[in-house]
């Protein structure tokens, strides 16, 4: 799908920003670009789309060189979202996410619906979103509006450059999610740009670590974790973090214990309070004996938060749910299958005993540090 080859990029005052880089991304992959400032991140991301035309080497795309394509016409075939998310202030949100099909010739009777489609794929409704300017959004919400406008033209690539670092936790947390259910529905192939590395481990499917210019490793998150190539990538990563065999490792010993419970009758408006307060962005909800009885999400209860009386009214079932006897391995197998990147962990009498999430099991695996640094 999309390859590099010995590509590098020296700007105006001789200063080398990447340097000789070369790899393939698979159509459909989610490749995560990390590092610390100045690494070479954005600007690898940057040059695929000719943003940033490259000094050397090769960019292609299903074989076809970047350099052979008109750039306004390769830039609207490329989807891409941005930190700052860029919409048009003086358009409504209909018109910001119909910019791109417009441009390159859409019928006005194929824009509309697909505009509506995307709002709802990204959980706006339409009949109250898509006339509203930018202004009257939330952060999230007009992040919401940046990832629609990528994919309205439905492009093979999106370009992703650290779209959730200025967004609360609670949002962040809700949209990575959501991206992640969009990319297993769409297959769009992905390149992904952050500084965060638990967002790294839960997003990528393979994750390429970067620094002053130079790619140093590109692998599988767990393999990153098992296997650091190089120094920098051990420190980076957290060093002496050692993954165990996940078939012999208890999901006890992977989940967390400290979980934020609800009776199912608390009111929608002291739920959301709870939520804010804990930074969560989905509430478990047992019985007043512990047992499991559902999952309300943040989402859903700020969107019917004026039309419930308490929140068992939108609870759902908690599905998977693990048996406290299951391994590692049964949560890693599972996760996929969890609406919410989560998986509430009972007992033989179905009381809740803790919970696994998506993004905390790669590093919970990851988290028993050798001491023998400290003791030396």
């Amino acid at each position: 799908m999309l390859k590099f080859e010995n590509v590098s990029k020296t700007f105006g005052d001789g200063f080398q920003a990447v340097k000789s880089v070369s790899f393939d991304i698979p159509k459909g992959e989610f490749l995560v670009l990390i590092g610390p400032s100045g690494s070479g991140k954005s600007t690898t991301m940057k040059m695929i789309n000719r943003m940033e035309p490259h000094s050397s080497g090769t960019i292609s795309i299903n074989g076809k060189d970047t350099n052979s394509y008109n750039a306004a016409e390769l830039r609207r075939t490329i989807g891409y979202v941005i930190q700052q998310i860029g919409l048009f202030p003086h358009y409504t949100i209909e018109k910001n996410i119909a910019t791109v099909p417009q441009l390159i010739g859409w019928d006005n009777q194929k824009i509309k619906p697909r505009v509506h489609e995307l709002l709802n794929m990204v959980g706006l409704d339409p009949d109250i979103y898509a006339t509203r300017y930018p202004k009257e959004l939330s952060g999230g919400q007009q992040q919401r509006v940046g990832i629609a406008r990528a994919l309205a033209a439905d492009p093979d690539i999106i370009l992703m450059d650290e779209p959730f670092s200025a967004l609360d936790p609670l949002t962040r947390d809700q949209l990575q999610g959501e991206l992640i259910s969009l990319h297993k529905k769409l297959n769009k192939t992905i390149v992904f740009v952050t500084h965060d590395m638990d967002e790294a481990l839960k997003m990528g499917d393979r994750i390429a670590i970067m620094k002053d210019g130079n790619l140093l490793q590109l692998d599988t998150p767990e393999k990153l974790l098992h296997e650091p190539a190089h120094g920098f990538v051990e420190e980076f990563i957290g060093k002496h973090r050692i993954i165990q065999n996940p078939e012999l490792m208890p999901v006890t010993d992977i989940m967390s214990e400290s979980v934020v419970t609800s009776l199912p009758h608390r009111s929608p408006e002291k739920a959301l309070s709870l939520i804010r307060q804990r930074k969560i962005t989905n509430l478990i909800i047992v019985d007043e004996g512990q047992h499991l009885l559902g999952i309300v999400s943040a989402y859903d209860l700020i969107k019917k938060l004026d039309s419930i009386q308490t929140i068992d009214d939108i609870m759902v079932p908690a599905q998977p749910v693990l048996p406290s006897t299951a391994s590692a391995k049964d949560a890693i197998i599972l996760m996929d299958e969890a609406t919410y990147g989560m998986i509430p962990v009972v007992d033989e009498m179905t009381k809740l005993v803790g919970l696994v999430t998506r993004g905390s099991l790669l590093s919970a695996m990851s988290s028993q540090w050798t001491e023998t640094e400290g003791d030396q």
